[in-house]
This record gives C-alpha cells, structure tokens and sequence, in this order.
C-alpha cells in the first residue's frame, strides 16, 4: 500500500491551491451536512469481495486516548516535508488530535497536536459524575474541516487545577491547520454565552454556560461559514441546558446563541455521537432531550423537539418545530427523542418533497416534513408525515442510499425501509442482532451499485469490556450477511468497544474508532 494518486474531475473544490474531489473525502460526521451517512465513492470494496476470505484488518493506529468522534478522511494533503498524503484525522478523549497516513505508511503519525500544557489537563470522568466516558474527558465530539481554507474545527475540554474553583473548567474551539496542525484564526477561543433566563442555574434572571456541566457529545457542523456547536449533559448531572453556538469560521467570532430550556432545565443536545443537519437554505435541525415542553402556550422550552433554526444576527429564530403529542410522557419516562440525530433526505416526489428522519428512545421514528413540521398537536402525532414503532430505542442516526433507509434501534435488526411516496416502507432485515445497545449504520456505494451497509457495535450498558465487531451487510438486500470482525477474532478483532462509535470508510478502507486505537480494515494481500 501506500499514497494513491486520484483522478480529479468536476466537484472537485480547492484545498490550499490543489484539487481534491469533493466525493472522495469525509470532512463532516456522517459524510454531508444532511447527514446520511452514505460515502458514494467507493470504488474498491463490493458485495462481491467483503468476505472473510478477502477482507479483514490491516494495521492499527495507536492514540493516547479513547476516541469517540468518527474520523474523518481528506485527500492529498500537502504534509510540510513529508509529501502529499491521504490523510486520516483522529480526536481522542486526552485532548489529542492525529494526522496519520490513511494507508499506514508511515504508521507513526504525520502530525501530533496536544492541548495539555502548562498544567492544562483533562477532565476527570469523577469531576462530572459520570462514569460513562472513562476515565477522562477531553476531545468527545466529532470534528469538522473547512476544505477551502485547509481548517479543522475541533472543540475540547480541558481543566487547570491551578485556579480557583469556578474557574477550573474550559471547553474550547480550537482551528487547526489541517496542513501542520498549528492553530490558526487566532484559536483557540474559549466557550462563554449568556442567555436570559429563570432557568436552573440561573442568576439575576440571566443562565451562564456551564462548562463542567455542559456535555458537547453531538457533532460540530459547518454551514454557510459558521461553526455550530451543540451541549447536552453527562448523565443528566443538573444543572444543564441545551445550547447551540454558532462561530464564525473565518475569525472565530461568536455569532449566536439559542438556549433550548432559558426558563426551565435539561432539553440537551445529544445526538449518540450524530449530528445536527443542515440544508441548502442555511436552517438548522437539531433534536433536544428529555425537558418541559411549554412553547406551544407561550412559553420558550423545547423539550423532546426537532427544531428548525435559522441564523439571524446575533440570535438562532426557531422558524419551526415538531413535538410529539406525547412530549410530557416523554420527558416522564427519560425517553429521549434528542437520543438521535436528524437526518434530511433528497427531495421527494409528491406532497412532501422534503422531509427529515429523526428517532429516540420512544421508540419511535417519525418521518417529518421539514418545509412545514407541523409544531404540537395535542392528543396525536397527525402532525407528523409517518411514525414507525421500534422494537427499542434509537440511539444515534439512520443512514440512506438509493431510496432506502437503513436503522439499528437497541435490542434489534439492522432494518431496511424503502422510500415510496414520501414513506417508508419495511423491506428487510439483518440476520444478526445486536442485543444490548443501538448503532449509526453507514453506507459505502459506487454511486447506486455495489452498495453496502457497515454497523459498528459498542459496549453495553452494563456490559464489561469486550471487543468491537464491525458487521457488513448487503445495502440491496440486508438479509445477506457478507462480513463480521468476529468470525475471524485472530485476524480481525477490534480494539475494545466504546459507546455509539460510527465507523467512517473511504477509498477501500474501514476506519473503526476504538479504546486508544483504530483499527483498519480492506481487502488483504493476495496470498503468494
């Protein structure tokens, strides 16, 4: 193996004067701001060859920490004095950030970042009160990259036992040349916002972001030149609100803030490690968690909502909303719908011609009409465009390619819906199961052909330390198992497993974050 010259044609966009081609990257959690989850450029890996006999790891990259983002993937990245290179990017949990070789030549890596100097540490998982993220806490959510200007957006945690309590904690946006990995705009700009308020935690009728609190588990999103961040909490730890940001791309100014719950509490933006959408027109989707619902009288919480935002000066407007008629019950039982991340998909035919997807704990899918969600209905969802029930909870996102969606709930199938009239309906499902927990299915296409639907398992709820399986089926017919990590465990096994970790796959490879490593899979050399 080794770097692989590509051909560049129309789509392409500059990256620091060079072209790379826009179909052959993953700049973004889940491929594209719509977030489906669907690389289309894959030309090396097919049904026919993702085998036991044919596919299988590779190599494995070491890291300091545990990672949880999804990495991302860039093509021919001028590396100071190393020579153009695909390029790997990986954030780990002790506030690192890595450039590696994506072919694993060389396997040290390109460039190294840290963020702890100075006494500048992580997180303990004790500081938060939660132990689900162990033992630190640094660099959770997945990153973003700037193609034009060359800029890796990543937001981290970090604290200074030297200071006063109070002052301790930091969450911070850093710009990264994805180049050298020297910051750039000025960075890294420390995460403050004021809202007004009577919310918990609230004081003189004003909240203050809390950054010990305040959990960034969801996805940045680069839209229209602004950064979006998104908070929720660490095991419903209170006080937390959820809040969204938006910074300036270029200068790393902040430019607004919507807080989900300013008179109220919770309502946080989660997301199983997803993230907000986006469509052409600038709006932004995003979900909230378990919180009192009250705009529908008046009032300004958002609990268990899909919300519409749209960027207007200093402020994100909620141009739209849809709320299950259920909300109360909902918020009652800890059932998320903020559990899950949107995901919009490609104009439909007929009287719904855009629509979004959103599932939580509920469980439910609700197919929505993103043109006109329909905001609160009391008593029913007939707001809503179509709900499915799930045998368990959604914790993540759906993935789609070709008119077809493709889900994994908690305690089931990965499940495939097909697109017919703005509606989904069941075609199949996997043969395997996974028991314990839900996962964020990805897919790998050349284009409509060859496509194939990639499931990564996490660690359990309750679950001791086991071994990531990396599942494979057929995106034509899920029913068709073509691979599992697990059936060859001395060749293939994964590192160990953490929670809602997306596999990302480019080029012929697979990607799998894991507990201080990922590990890397493609068709194996041919036998001498």
């Amino acid at each position: 193996m080794g770097f692989v010259r590509h051909q560049f044609h129309l789509g392409m966009v500059i990256v620091f004067g060079f072209g790379v081609n826009a179909n052959s990257q993953m700049t973004t959690a889940q491929y594209d701001n719509a977030r489906t989850g669907a690389y289309l450029n894959e030309k090396t890996l097919t049904p026919e060859n993702v085998n036991p006999q044919r596919f299988g790891k590779l190599f494995t990259l070491k890291v300091d920490g545990d990672i949880y983002a999804q990495p991302l993937w860039l093509a021919n990245v001028p590396i100071p004095g190393r020579g153009r290179h695909d390029v790997v990017l990986v954030a780990t949990e002790h506030d690192s950030v890595y450039a590696f070789d994506a072919y694993g030549t060389p396997s040290t890596p390109l460039w190294h970042v840290s963020f702890l100097k100075d006494g500048v540490t992580t997180v303990p998982a004790r500081d938060v009160s939660c132990p689900f993220t162990q033992p630190e806490v640094g660099i959770t959510s997945t990153p973003v990259i700037d193609t034009r200007s060359g800029t890796l957006y990543v937001l981290a945690r970090t604290k200074r036992a030297n200071l006063p309590a109070g002052k301790q904690y930091r969450q911070e946006l850093h710009a990264l040349d994805i180049r050298s990995g020297m910051e750039r705009s000025g960075g890294p700009v420390e995460i403050e916002a004021l809202e007004h308020g009577s919310g918990a935690g609230s004081e003189g009728g004003r909240l203050r972001f809390d950054a010990l609190r305040e959990n960034p588990r969801a996805a940045l999103l680069l839209s229209n030149g602004m950064v979006y961040l998104n908070w929720g909490s660490s095991c419903d730890v209170g006080p937390y609100h959820g809040w969204v940001m938006a910074y300036d791309a270029k200068s790393l100014k902040q430019r607004a803030v919507f807080n989900t719950s300013p008179d109220a509490d919770d309502s946080g933006i989660w997301a199983s490690d997803t993230g907000p959408a986006s469509d052409k027109d600038g709006n932004i989707f995003v979900a909230t968690g378990n919180g009192r619902f009250d705009a529908a009288m008046g009032g300004r919480d958002y609990g268990d909502t899909l919300l519409k935002l749209h960027p207007a000066g200093a402020k994100l407007e909620t141009v739209d909303y849809f709320t299950p008629f259920n909300a109360s019950e909902l918020d009652a039982k800890d059932h998320d719908l903020g559990s899950g991340g949107p995901m919009l998909l490609p104009d439909q035919s007929g009287p719904h011609r855009h629509l979004a997807v959103i599932g939580g704990k509920g469980p439910m899918i609700y197919v929505v009409d993103r043109d006109r969600l329909g905001h609160f209905h009391q008593g029913s969802n007939s707001h809503a465009v179509q709900t499915i029930p799930t045998s368990h909870g959604i914790y993540g996102s759906m993935a789609y390619w070709n008119h077809n969606v493709y889900v994994l709930s908690d305690h089931d199938s990965l499940r495939d819906f097909e697109v017919e009239g703005g509606k989904l309906v069941f075609k199949a499902a996997s043969s395997f199961r996974l028991e314990d927990h839900a996962a964020t299915p990805t897919v790998s296409a050349n284009g409509d052909k060859n496509g194939i639907v990639w499931v990564l398992s996490s660690k359990g709820w309750n679950s001791p330390d086991r071994r990531a399986v990396l599942y494979a089926a057929d995106a034509s017919d899920v029913s068709h198992q073509l691979y599992a990590s697990s059936r060859n465990a001395d060749r293939d096994s994964a590192g160990y497993a953490l929670r809602f970790n997306v596999p990302t796959i480019a080029n012929g490879h697979v990607y799998v974050g894991a507990k201080g490593e990922v590990d890397v899979y493609g068709l194996l050399p041919a036998k001498q």
